[in-house]
C-alpha cells in the first residue's frame, strides 16, 4: 500500500498525542507531548517518519514474462470465486517500483532471496550476469541470500556480488567485465567451516538523513538438503532464530533500533490467491509452515520479517514473542508481485511504531503487464537475447497442448512423467546404465511447457530455451543399485522425516512403476507398500534394481537420504541433455500430448 505522508500525519499526531510507543517492545506510556514537539525530532521535523519499504522474492532470474500458470497469479474475487492474472516481467516490474516509489522521500527496497539460481536459459546461460544488471537497475538495496544463491558454489556467489568475468567461460561481452551487484548480499547464519567467520556481510544499516533501518539476512538452516552438495562445501549453515536474535542485538549495540529480517524461508497460506487474508479469523491464523515457529521466536526488537522460498504471496500479522503485533511477508516469485510497507520510524526513540493504531502496513501489488514496459529493461533483454539467440532459439521438438510443470498443484505433474520417460530412456541401455525407473525431484522443474509461441518459433514448439528453462540446473544422471527396501523407503521419505514431514516432496517417476499415495494417513504410512509395483510385479525387498536420478537426489537432495546410500554409481548425461534428446524423438512424427499422470494413484 502507497504511503501517503501528508494524509496520514494527522491520525499519527493523534495517536501520539493519547500515548506514546516504545517501537519493537510495544510497551505504552502516557505521552504528553505531540509529534514534532520538542522531545521528538528537533525542530522543523515531525516526530514520525514513513519508510517505504518495497520487497520481493525467489526472482529466479525471471527477466521476461514467465509463461504458463508460472506467469499468472490467483486474485480472489467478492462472490468468492479466483481470477488468473497475467503476472512478472522484468520491464513491468521496474516500471511497478519506480511508479510506487514516487512521492515517497524515504524508500528501501529490499528482498529475501533465491534472486539468481534456477533461471530460464536468458540468464542462466550467462551465469546469472544479466539478473545482476537488471536488479542493480531496479535499485534493490539489499538482499539476503537464498538455497538457490548456493548452485554454483561459494565463490562463484561471491563473483556474483564482487564482479570479475566467469572463471571457465569468460567474458560474455566484448570489452565488458562483469562488475557484481550494486545491493548488498547478507548471509547472517552461513559460516565458512575454517573460519568460523560469515561467508558474506550478516547485516546492513540502511541511512537517510535521520533515519537508520537495520537489515538481517538469513537462508534456511536446511539449505544443505535442497543443494548439491558441492554448492554448499566447507559452509555452515545456523538457526534462524538464534542468528537474527544475535544480530539484532549487535545493531541495537551500535544504536540501530528500526530491524528488518530478510528471511530465506517461508509458510504456506490457506488460499493460494495474493490477496487472501491471513488473519482470519486471528493474527496469522490463516498461514502455516516453518516461517511461524520463526516468526514466534524472533526477537521482538526485529520489527517486520520480509520471507519467500515456498513461493507464496501473503502479508500476515503473526504475534513477536511479547504478543506485539509483526507484519511476515511474501510476495510469491517470478517478479509477479512485490509487497509495499509502510514503516512509521519514530525519530526519538530510533524505532519502528508497531502498536495496532499504527503499525506496519503491507500491501503484495501485482505486477500487471498492462503496465508500461521500462525502456533500459527492454534494451537489457535484447542485449542479452542477441547474445543467447544461436542457442536459444533452435527447437528441440513439439507439443499438442500445454504440459504443466511448475505451475501444476498435483502430486504427479504430467511434465515430471515427461522429464522421468527421457530420463529412463537415456539410461536404459546396457551401456548407459541399464536403468529399470527414473524418479525426478518436483523441484527441478522450473516451469510449464507452453504450446503458445514465446517468440516468433511458432505454436506447439518448443525452443532449446524454453527447456533450458524447465531443467536449467544441468545436473548429470546417475545410475545406481537400490535395493527394494531403499525404494520404499524413499517414497516413503516423500511424506515424512525434517524435511518434508510437513511439506511434502513426491517424487516423478517413469512409466510403468506405480503405487498408492493415501493422504488420508500420516507420515510413511501415506505410502501403501503393497501398491508399488514396477511393470506390473510387486517391489520386491530384497532384490536389486537399477535406479536413474540426478546428481542433486542421488546426494541425498531434498531429505531423500536413503538415496545416499545406493551402489555402482554411474554417471551418465547431463538432464538437459537427455530431456531434449526425447522430445526431438518422441515428436518425429507426431507432436507430443500431455502425459496422463496416472501412475500415481492419490487417495484422499
Amino acid at each position: 500500500m502507497s504511503a501517503k505522508p501528508q494524509r496520514n500525519r494527522r491520525t499519527r499526531r493523534l495517536a501520539f498525542t493519547a500515548l506514546a510507543v516504545t517501537a519493537g517492545a510495544g510497551a505504552m506510556v502516557a505521552a504528553a507531548l505531540p509529534a514534532g514537539a520538542a522531545s521528538g525530532g528537533g525542530a522543523g521535523k515531525d516526530r514520525t517518519v514513513d519508510v517505504q519499504m518495497l520487497s520481493f522474492n525467489d526472482f529466479h532470474g525471471t527477466l521476461e514474462p514467465p509463461q504458463g500458470s508460472s506467469g499468472t497469479v490467483s486474485e480472489r474475487q467478492a462472490d468468492g470465486t479466483t481470477k488468473a492474472i497475467p503476472a512478472g516481467g522484468v520491464e513491468y516490474l521496474a516500471t511497478g517500483l519506480r511508479e510506487a516509489r514516487k512521492g515517497h522521500e524515504y524508500s528501501v527496497t529490499a528482498a529475501a532471496g533465491d534472486m539468481i539460481g534456477g533461471s530460464p536459459m536468458l540468464s542462466g546461460l550467462f551465469h546469472d550476469e544479466p539478473t545482476v544488471e537488471a536488479l542493480n537497475k531496479l535499485k534493490l538495496d539489499v538482499t539476503s541470500v537464498g538455497n538457490h544463491e548456493f548452485d554454483e558454489g561459494k565463490t562463484e556467489l561471491r563473483r556474483m556480488a564482487y564482479g570479475g568475468c566467469h572463471p571457465v567461460d569468460g567474458c560474455f561481452e566484448y570489452g565488458k567485465e562483469f562488475t557484481g551487484s550494486e545491493f548488498k548480499y547478507l548471509a547472517a547464519n552461513v559460516t565458512d567451516e575454517k573460519t568460523k567467520r560469515p561467508l558474506m556481510s550478516p547485516t546492513f544499516i540502511w541511512k537517510k538523513g535521520d533515519v537508520k533501518i537495520g537489515f538481517i539476512g538469513v537462508t534456511l538452516e536446511g539449505t544443505p538438503d535442497v543443494v548439491t552438495a558441492d554448492g554448499v562445501k566447507g559452509l555452515k549453515f545456523g538457526d534462524e532464530v538464534e542468528t537474527i536474535n544475535k544480530y539484532a542485538e549487535e545493531l541495537n549495540k551500535q544504536g540501530v533500533k528500526s530491524i528488518v529480517a530478510l528471511i530465506h524461508e517461508g509458510g504456506l497460506p490457506a488460499s493460494g490467491a495474493y490477496n487472501y487474508d491471513c488473519n482470519v479469523p486471528g493474527a496469522g491464523a490463516g498461514i502455516s509452515g516453518a516461517i511461524v515457529d520463526i516468526a514466534k521466536n524472533v526477537d521482538s526488537k526485529v520489527d517486520a520479517l520480509v520471507t519467500g522460498h515456498t513461493h507464496q504471496a501473503y502479508a500476515c500479522n503473526i504475534p513477536d514473542p511479547a504478543g506485539n503485533p509483526r507484519m511476515v511477508t511474501s510476495a510469491a516469485s517470478y517478479g509477479r508481485l512485490f509487497t509495499d510497507t509502510t514503516l512509521t520510524y519514530d525519530r526519538q526513540t530510533k524505532d519502528i511504531v508497531r502498536t495496532p493504531l499504527v503499525s506496519p502496513k503491507p500491501v503484495n501489488k501485482v505486477v500487471t503487464r498492462d503496465l508500461p514496459k521500462a525502456p533500459d529493461m527492454t534494451e537489457l533483454i535484447d542485449r542479452w537475447k542477441t547474445l543467447a539467440a544461436p542457442v536459444a532459439n533452435r527447437p528441440m521438438g513439439y507439443i499438442s497442448a500445454d504440459i504443466a510443470g511448475r505451475g501444476s498443484e498435483a502430486p504427479e505433474k504430467p511434465l515430471g512423467d515427461l522429464i522421468a520417460d527421457a530420463q529412463l530412456e537415456a539410461t536404459a541401455p546396457a551401456d548407459k546404465g541399464g536403468a529399470q525407473l527414473a524418479i525426478m525431484n518436483p523441484g527441478g522443474i522450473r516451469a510449464d511447457l507452453a504450446y503458445k509461441a514465446a517468440g516468433d518459433e511458432g505454436d506447439g514448439v518448443v525452443t532449446y530455451g524454453e527447456s533450458y528453462t524447465v531443467q536449467p540446473f544441468n545436473n548429470l544422471m546417475n545410475i545406481v543399485d537400490l535395493t527394494g527396501a531403499q525404494l520404499i523407503t524413499a517414497l516413503q521419505q516423500q511424506v515424512s522425516g525434517p524435511v518434508n514431514g510437513t511439506a511434502p516432496k513426491i517424487l516423478q517417476v517413469s512409466k510403468g512403476f506405480t503405487y498408492t499415495l493415501d493422504m488420508t494417513k500420516t507420515g510413511a504410512d501415506r505410502i501403501v507398500v503393497d501398491s508399488v509395483k514396477l511393470n506390473g510385479a510387486a517391489i520386491d525387498p530384497a532384490k536389486t534394481y537399477r535406479v536413474a536420478m540426478n546428481e542433486f537426489l542421488a546426494g541425498g537432495g531434498d531429505g531423500f537420504t536413503v538415496l545416499k546410500d545406493h551402489k555402482n554409481k554411474l554417471v551418465g548425461v547431463p538432464d538437459l541433455e537427455a530431456f531434449n534428446a526425447y522430445l526431438a524423438k518422441s515428436s518425429a512424427a507426431s507432436p507430443i500430448a500431455p502425459p496422463a499422470a496416472d501412475r500415481i494413484t492419490v487417495v484422499k
